[in-house]
């Protein structure tokens, strides 16, 4: 856990830094763009004038769009690892263990109770409990 806390840490201080170039550098081509190019001078290239909207995408995709989808492959793993005797905790809350599976239907039937089963749809699950099931 302490590891997630600095990671977090490292992760506000690079976005509040980036953040810094890309406004200074957003004043830098204000005072210097929108001027018409001196006699015998270049435009500004394109690629530099959009620098800093490429580089925002890049962060932008490396900090939440790209963990985001690593999170989602695992959570499908998790789902399609699920199997008879499994401790689960459905998105709803409920605890229970896996008492059957119909593969054809993608329904879970979990056992939440003494006697007491329901069925619950393989997305509906959102973790596994590491303890072991009640035998």
């Amino acid at each position: 856990m302490e590891k997630f806390k600095i990671c977090a840490k490292w992760r506000a201080g690079f976005l509040v830094g980036l953040l810094g170039v890309l406004l200074f550098t957003g004043k830098a081509f204000a005072f210097g763009g929108g001027q018409s190019a001196p006699e015998g001078g270049e435009a500004p290239n394109m690629l530099v004038t959009m620098f800093p909207f490429i580089l925002m995408f890049v962060i932008l995709y490396l900090l939440i769009i790209r963990p985001q989808q690593k999170k989602q492959k695992d959570h499908q793993r998790m789902i399609d690892d699920l199997q008879k005797g499994d401790r689960v905790v459905t998105s709803g809350g409920m605890h229970g263990t896996i008492t059957g599976i119909k593969e054809q239907e993608g329904i879970l039937v979990v056992q939440v109770a003494k006697e007491v089963q329901i069925e619950v749809s393989r997305g509906s699950i959102s973790r596994v409990d590491e303890r072991k099931a009640k035998k």
